[in-house]
């Protein structure tokens, strides 16, 4: 999907040239307009991936005023023939009008291209993954029940399955989105989701616990009590690629993230200990649950930072720059916090060996 199609729909009399002319110096691969059945206006815009976010913020600053203006974003699969040769600038432009334009390009909106997917793209992916619904909490009982067999049964494959189609990973990549955008009412959801998914998964370990024979010799509950720095490693180098792969849109890369740097086996293996009685074992599986909770929250800010993922309106950069140092802030302390018991439990461990 190198190509988008923007879809422009303009009310009829509001045509702006100056907006084509802007456009032709984004190096458009073909624009034209088309009548729609109510009499407006439809400018259609086929450009590359990488130009997307700054042609749409440049239509969002300049046209977001005028009634009855909308635009819709189309991934292009395929177009016959290539569209490999953009439109050239007007031949005819002046010196005079290349200083006009390049006012207006400055005012309306960077030319700065991004070699990822556009914020719009990227914001709509992510919002969906943090909605409550039914089926995610039908997802979160479903895998938690395979999560807890897997861990029981000792059995890898099981747990792996139950990492692919346990949907927290979502919930918290939209929380770092949000962050980094100033959405507060995107914050709030995917903080009431992640709650809802994370307690959902905790009652029904800790039931299973409960009624369940809970080996703690077994290899994969081990596994998941025992936390160390690597642990926070992992955690954050997933974290990152994960939130990697929404930018980009390698949907395929996010299935191993899940395996890497899963949140629901250490959650369900703490439930099972909790149930059964053995809190000190089961700390470290909740401990563990955190180090990822965590990292993924801190990954994911820092990549959207990276990938230069923010508004274009004043006032909410301000809120997001706000929410941005305070969410940064909350997290590196957790982490250092988390470290700190890492180091301790670690001294246990020591201790107990000698």
């Amino acid at each position: 999907m190198a190509y988008r199609l923007i879809i422009v729909t303009i009310p009829a009399g509001n045509r702006d040239h100056n907006i084509d002319t802007l456009l032709k110096r984004y190096d458009v691969l073909s624009m034209w307009y088309a009548d729609s059945t109510d009499g407006q206006m439809i400018l259609n815009i086929l450009i590359r991936r990488e130009k997307t976010e700054a042609i749409l913020n440049l239509l969002q600053k300049h046209c977001s005023t005028v009634e009855g203006f909308r635009v819709i974003l189309v991934p292009v699969e395929a177009s016959i023939p290539l569209p490999e040769t953009p439109s050239q600038i007007l031949s005819e432009e002046t010196e005079e009008d290349t200083f006009i334009l390049e006012g207006l390009v400055n005012r309306l909106g960077s030319k700065e291209l991004v070699d990822r997917l556009s914020r719009q793209e990227i914001y709509a992916d992510i919002s969906d993954m943090s909605r409550l619904s039914r089926v995610y909490i039908v997802m979160i009982v479903l895998s938690s029940l395979v999560a807890a067999i897997g861990v029981l049964n000792n059995n890898v494959a099981v747990i792996i399955g139950a990492m692919v189609i346990a949907p927290l990973f979502g919930p918290n990549i939209a929380l770092a989105l949000a962050t980094v955008l100033g959405d507060l009412h995107l914050a709030i959801e995917a903080l009431k989701t992640n709650l809802t998914g994370i307690i959902t998964a905790l009652l029904i370990s800790t039931c299973i616990g409960l009624f369940s024979v809970v080996d703690l010799t077994l290899p994969e509950l081990f596994l998941r009590t025992n936390v160390g720095l690597g642990s926070v490693t992992l955690a954050l180098s997933s974290g990152i690629v994960g939130a990697l792969a929404f930018t980009r849109g390698f949907r395929t890369t996010l299935v191993g993230v899940m395996v890497a740097v899963a949140l629901l086996p250490p959650l369900v293996t703490f439930g099972l200990l909790l149930g059964s009685g053995n809190f000190y074992m089961a700390s470290g599986a909740f401990l563990l649950f955190l180090v990822n909770l965590v990292c993924i929250n801190l990954a994911g800010i820092i990549t959207f930072l990276i990938q230069r993922i923010r508004p274009i309106i004043p006032e909410k950069l301000r809120k997001a720059e706000e929410m941005t140092n305070i969410a940064l802030i909350i997290w590196i302390i957790l982490l250092t916090v988390f470290i700190i018991l890492i180091f301790q439990r670690q001294g246990v461990f020591d201790v107990v060996r000698l």
